[in-house]
């Protein structure tokens, strides 16, 4: 079955592309929930009319989306939080907290493209992955100091 995507769908594609995917998936899955339309022999043309409009778009977006990740791969972003006597940490680091950091050097992401891969709860110096796209995930080191 050949489906036209509305929305992005992790693992199978980008919003404007025509996917093949196994029937039962699309019918049962990606149409009802409006990600995507079956592409038949009669509604074809117009949704490759769609696909080389999106095609410019993405390629817009790609640009932007890179330039934004060369930035963030050259950031250091470091963070003061009261420590225990071991040198660990009352709470650990929120994604919240990491996109506020990030806000302040000119850099804004949501806190659900926050990857820290393990949690945050002593001071030293952390990858923080983020998710702009499926394939672009740039990191940046993240620093967590001792306050005094």
């Amino acid at each position: 079955m050949r489906v036209f995507l509305l929305k992005d769908v992790e693992k199978i594609g980008m919003a404007g592309e025509i996917v093949k995917v196994k029937e039962g998936f699309g019918q049962n899955y990606l149409v009802p929930r409006k990600l995507g339309v079956e592409v038949t022999s009669k509604n074809e043309r117009q949704y490759l009319g769609r696909v080389k409009n999106v095609e410019h778009r993405k390629e817009v977006i790609a640009t932007k989306t890179s330039m934004l990740a060369e930035k963030i791969k050259s950031l250091r972003v470091s963070v003061k939080r009261k420590i225990h006597d071991e040198g660990k940490l009352f709470g650990a680091i929120s994604p919240q907290e990491v996109v506020d950091a990030l806000s302040e050097k000119g850099v804004s992401v949501s806190k659900s493209q926050i990857d820290f891969g393990k949690s945050i709860k002593a001071t030293g110096s952390f990858d923080v992955k983020i998710k702009l796209s499926s394939k672009l995930q740039p990191s940046f080191t993240f620093v967590v100091v001792a306050e005094k």
